[in-house]
């Protein structure tokens, strides 16, 4: 069957990128740690009147400009200090002398804290001081994650059956009901928004991440590297749109609060999923694009994806493996940066002796711009390299590659525009990872199949995703980020050794 009146292939990369670009939620999860971090009035202050940028509105805190500028000016011979400390802080071996500037920074915040007061009714600082550990903030994303990768494997057994769109709809409406469910109960409690954004929000992205990607390949078979890096760039633009409407562009943290975010971004994500979930239809049996023959079958053929492996048949192979651990590398790697991409400079830039506004300004900046546009790219991208390259050559450049960054990145964050070029550098390369994944996985085992056999190599994500914020987290309170990354960047290099290894897999019965 060759074109009878059939949906229009626009309209399949439409719906695949409004759902992407919801499903990118998780992404955004950077943006809300430094408010579930706050601890102090100084905290609450740099996270809700300036945000990411000098934000004068402040109606949580029910300040004007006029009183801000007057606030800032007292408090600014105080963070300059703080700026000192860090300095000195910086390198500095536990002892006397550092325990004695350690007190100095105590008494400093003190004193910040007790001019914020005099501008701020404190119970209004005290109802925003949610005080999550880094480690916390970390459980959530790696929980959203997991939940992310395991309820994709029910997906995918689900998608022949239930269809591509109610999975895609019932999908929007599990995540949009997670982030509303947070906003309105989640208040000041760790269980409540482990449990909202965490598993309810995390299942939600599961059931509906495989629809785009299965779809999308049934309708360019011709160019699966293209529509996979298409159809999932959505998901990395979607942590920018996220992020800069929480911050620099729609202050929705600054004038509201986070709960009134996530409720607002539950609404708008059950929306989008719902409406791209509408061309989320398979075409039909036998359908094939104008001036498209299907390769024949051969001996040979299952490098080229024409041989289809069932999920028994896949997970009896060692390719399975192979690409599996190197997918939990690298994701475990871009996973723990996104998490700390707003904590961990804004730490480093601060030593070096950047104002706390300022470097909270610039990490965002990386987060939201550079890292964020640079993901969306990189599936695009990589996607269509891959198609020219090979999936396997493409896996073995990337990784290479993202290793070496994440390696160097202890020595780019403190720096504004080093942490520009590695944020670029690594949201590129992990934006990768979702455009040659699934396709090697079509190559190796079967395109047919991809929709059941790829949320098993999903699961890697999940893994990683579990792994890599979790050391993060728990290195961070420990003060001691560069060696979680350092970690992370080696494992990232035996994920290129273990693909170098990957050879042609051949079904058993």
């Amino acid at each position: 069957m060759e074109n009878k009146k059939v949906m229009n292939r626009g309209f399949v990369v439409l719906g695949a990128i409004l759902i992407q670009l919801a499903l990118g939620a998780i992404y955004a999860w950077s943006v809300f740690t430094p408010g579930l971090n706050a601890t102090t009035n100084n905290d609450v202050a740099v996270v809700y009147i300036y945000g990411d940028t000098t934000h004068a509105a402040a109606p949580l805190l029910g300040l004007s400009n006029g009183e801000i500028q007057q606030m800032n000016a007292e408090l600014k011979p105080h963070r300059d200090q703080l700026s000192n400390i860090a300095k000195e802080l910086k390198g500095l071996e536990q002892g006397p002398a550092k325990q004695k500037l350690e007190d100095e920074k105590k008494l400093i915040i003190t004193k910040t804290d007790e001019i914020i007061s005099k501008y701020v009714d404190q119970t209004k600082i005290d109802g925003l001081k949610y005080g999550f550990s880094k480690t916390r903030t970390q459980v959530v994303f790696a929980i959203g994650l997991a939940f992310f990768a395991i309820v994709m494997v029910f997906a995918g057994r689900k998608l022949s059956k239930w269809g591509p769109q109610k999975l895609a709809w019932l999908g929007g409406i599990v995540l949009g009901l997670g982030y509303i469910l947070a906003g309105l109960f989640g208040g000041n409690s760790f269980i409540a928004h482990a449990i909202f954004i965490g598993v309810i929000g995390g299942a939600g992205i599961g059931l509906a991440y495989v629809v785009p990607i299965a779809v999308g390949m049934r309708w360019f078979p011709d160019k699966k590297g293209m529509i996979t890096g298409l159809a999932v760039a959505g998901f990395g633009f979607g942590a920018m749109l996220w992020v800069k409407l929480a911050g620099a562009w729609g202050h929705l943290i600054a004038d509201m609060g986070l709960s009134t975010t996530f409720l607002i971004y539950g609404i708008a994500f059950a929306a989008m999923v719902i409406i791209g979930g509408i061309w989320m239809k398979f075409p039909p049996e036998g359908w094939n694009p104008k001036g498209y023959t299907p390769p024949k079958p051969s001996a040979a053929g299952a490098a080229k994806g024409v041989l289809d492996f069932s999920v028994s048949q896949m997970l009896r192979t060692p390719q399975f493996y192979m690409i599996f651990l190197t997918f939990v590398f690298s994701a475990g790697a871009g996973l723990m940066s996104i998490g700390l991409m707003k904590l961990y400079p804004i730490e480093a830039l601060v030593k070096n002796g950047m104002d706390p506004v300022q470097a909270s300004a610039v990490a965002g900046t990386a987060m939201a711009v550079f890292f964020s546009l640079a993901n969306g790219l990189g599936r695009i991208i990589w996607g269509m390299l891959s198609d020219k390259l090979g999936r396997k050559t493409s896996i073995i450049i990337m990784t290479a590659i993202q290793g070496i960054i994440v390696l160097l990145f202890t020595s780019m964050a403190g720096n504004e525009y080093l942490l520009y070029l590695g944020a670029t550098l690594i949201g590129f390369n992990f934006g990768g990872n979702f455009a040659l994944f699934p396709t090697i996985t079509a190559d190796t085992f079967g395109a047919r199949n991809v929709g059941q056999n790829y949320p098993f190599i999903f699961l890697a994500y999940g893994v990683g995703g579990i792994i890599g914020p979790i050391l993060g987290g728990k290195l961070g309170d420990m003060g001691d980020f560069s060696l979680a990354f350092t970690i992370s960047g080696v494992l990232v290099l035996i994920g290129t050794i273990l693909t170098i290894m990957v050879k042609q897999a051949k079904p058993t019965t």
